[in-house]
This record gives C-alpha cells, structure tokens and sequence, in this order.
C-alpha cells in the first residue's frame, strides 16, 4: 500500500505578490506513485466538500503534479524534483505557513546562515 502523506507542506500566500492565485499548497513525496495517491486524495477530499479541481496537470510523469482551484493551486512535488525547482525561491516574497504534521511537529527545513559582513576601520 502507498502512503499518501504528504510530507515537507507549506502554504504559500500569494495575495500581496502576484493575482495568479491567492494561494499555493506545496507538498512533496518520495515516490511517483506517492505522488500519485497525494494528489488523488486532494482531489477526492475537495470533490467531497463541493470543489472540484478546475485544471490538473502532471499526472503522465508523477514528478509534479498541479491541481488549480483557481484561488488555490496545490503542487505535489517529488522530492527530487521540489529541490529542482524551489517554488519557496521562486515566490519567496509570499507569506510562508510550514503546515505542521499530526504529531504536532513542524517540518526543519534549514536556510544557509547569512554571511556575517566584516567592518574595516
């Protein structure tokens, strides 16, 4: 059986960056077929609560795949594939939430230290 939890989550809100969408879920997986059974079990869930997702893409190759409900458009990365190409860079003048897990944890995800700038007298 897969696992379909998502690990690594954050909510990125883009309402003050960009009117593309006001929000971006990214989520990663360590399988294709993880990737799979997470953005199945998205949509799933929201058709249950009336939302059916508008536009999907990335369901051939299992590496990304985009769910759009227009104000909201869910990323599921495979891990490998997330590091490629770092939507958290990318729009890193949104607001970013780090969902914490059921065990009540957030995920560590470490920023490089800053350089310390030397003064010369």
């Amino acid at each position: 059986m897969i696992a379909k939890k998502a690990h690594d989550v954050l909510l990125m809100d883009l309402r003050k960056v960009t009117s593309t969408a006001d929000f971006f879920v990214v989520c990663s997986a360590d399988s294709d077929m993880q990737v799979r059974a997470i953005a199945d079990a998205i949509e799933d869930a929201t058709a249950d609560a009336d939302a059916p997702v508008w536009h999907s893409e990335g369901r051939q190759a299992l590496m990304w795949v985009i769910l759009d409900y227009v104000d909201v458009v869910a990323h599921v990365f495979h891990k490998e594939t997330r590091k490629f190409y770092n939507l958290e860079r990318l729009w890193s003048d949104a607001k970013m939430t780090h969902i914490r897990d059921e065990d009540g944890k957030a995920p560590v995800r470490r920023r490089p230290a800053a350089k310390k700038r030397s003064v010369r007298k």
